[in-house]
């Protein structure tokens, strides 16, 4: 079983930045995309952003401009870059790894940012 791990989480004042990665125990490419989602406090699970294994990304329009999401294959490791941080991207940010039917999903990892 391919397991996700996330790392980088914390908390970080408004404006500021963060680097999240998601390491995979496999190869990054047996997903056919890799994705990255957040959960607030009651609120729904909410994709942030996504690559496919093409290279295609699609990023949710409220941090569009904001985070950049990348990837190294030679690591097995997907990475969120979090830039301009808003007290509403407080979440817990999970990976996830889309390989219909069997997803992949990370333990989470919080992001606090305060005002």
């Amino acid at each position: 079983q391919v397991q996700l791990v996330e790392s980088g989480g914390g908390l970080v004042q408004a404006g500021g930045s963060l680097r999240l990665s998601c390491a995979v125990s496999g190869s990054i490419f047996s997903f056919n995309s890799m994705g990255w989602y957040r959960q607030a406090p009651e609120k729904q699970r909410e994709l942030v952003a996504l690559v496919t294994s093409g290279g295609s990304t699609i990023y949710a329009d409220s941090v569009k401009g904001r985070f950049t999401i990348s990837r190294d294959s030679a690591k097995n490791t997907v990475y969120l870059q979090m830039n301009s941080l808003k007290p509403d991207d407080t979440a817990v940010y999970y990976c996830r790894g889309v390989r219909p039917p069997n997803d992949s999903w990370g333990q989470g990892t919080q992001v606090t940012v305060s005002s």
